[in-house]
């Protein structure tokens, strides 16, 4: 798709999604993420990796659909995720996720989640969760299901979950969290008066801080923002949108370095902010 804020390039083409899949192989990255609601991600992704991918891939489901009948929503489940490995071009997946909370919450949720489950005890997908936005999702999603994968949004400014306890709570309860929204789109990486008017104007001071701290510190704000996440205790995964191989060896660079960046969670607590319209990129003007 042409995604992202900060994205000048638009659409990855194949040669470049190539180079940055091999990149991305020989560096040891793990996983892959990616969605059925992602334009034509799934099927130039079976393309390119071919019938034994050396990733763990995560799908999820298209967005929930109100039209669907409780008693259809496990078929429709079924349905989606046989389309999806289908344009894979693989027969099992490491995780297959609600493409936010609605699908298990709504009125077909128990049947959907019930498909999920028996997918999951054939062996065609090793984990099963959600991809969510709130704290209050979490636990709405938590009181009714055992939840085995989340993904959550989590970066410098979006410390939400950090802060009300949630990750810590994840963590003891054995659900693997994988953090996306790392740059925020890459607002994070822009600079403060380069961001659109009047969406942002609440926030640019705080990021014109930030970026002023992060290089006092000796750090890159590409730099800082990984290692905020990537130092988060309950952080199993960190999911990172690449538009080029050059950017994937600045984070992959950047990875290697937050071990020695000694950038301590307390640090990064004066850029936390609380507004959904600033950090919800749903929220934003299209």
């Amino acid at each position: 798709m042409d995604y992202g804020i900060s994205n000048p390039n638009g659409r990855v083409g194949p040669e470049e999604a190539a180079r940055i899949l091999a990149r991305a192989g020989s560096a040891g990255v793990r996983v892959l993420d990616t969605a059925a609601a992602y334009g034509d991600a799934e099927e130039r992704l079976g393309q390119l990796l071919g019938p034994s991918p050396a990733f763990s891939i995560v799908t999820k489901l298209p967005p929930a659909d109100a039209a669907i009948a409780p008693a259809d929503a496990g078929a429709w489940v079924r349905e989606a995720v046989d389309r999806s490995l289908e344009r894979l071009g693989v027969d099992r997946l490491y995780a297959v996720l609600a493409h936010g909370p609605d699908t298990l919450l709504g009125s077909g949720g128990a049947e959907a989640w019930e498909a999920l489950e028996t997918l999951r005890s054939k062996g065609t997908v090793a984990r099963i969760g959600a991809s969510v936005y709130t704290a209050d999702e979490i636990d709405a999603l938590l009181e009714r299901y055992p939840i085995g994968l989340l993904q959550v949004p989590l970066n410098v400014l979006d410390q939400r979950l950090v802060r009300s306890g949630h990750l810590a709570r994840l963590s003891a309860a054995g659900v693997e969290v994988h953090a996306r929204s790392v740059f925020l789109q890459g607002v994070l990486l822009m600079e403060s008066d380069a961001l659109p008017s009047p969406q942002f104007d609440g926030v640019r001071d705080t990021l014109h801080a930030f970026r002023s701290a992060a290089r006092a510190a000796g750090a890159t704000p590409l730099q800082a923002a990984a290692a905020f996440v990537l130092g988060l205790d309950g952080v199993d995964t960190a999911v990172f949108g690449v538009t080029r191989e050059s950017e994937l060896d600045e984070i992959l660079a950047a990875a290697d370095a937050t071990a020695a960046s000694g950038l301590p969670e307390a640090w990064f607590a004066p850029f936390a902010v609380d507004d959904e319209r600033i950090l919800n990129p749903a929220r934003w003007p299209r």
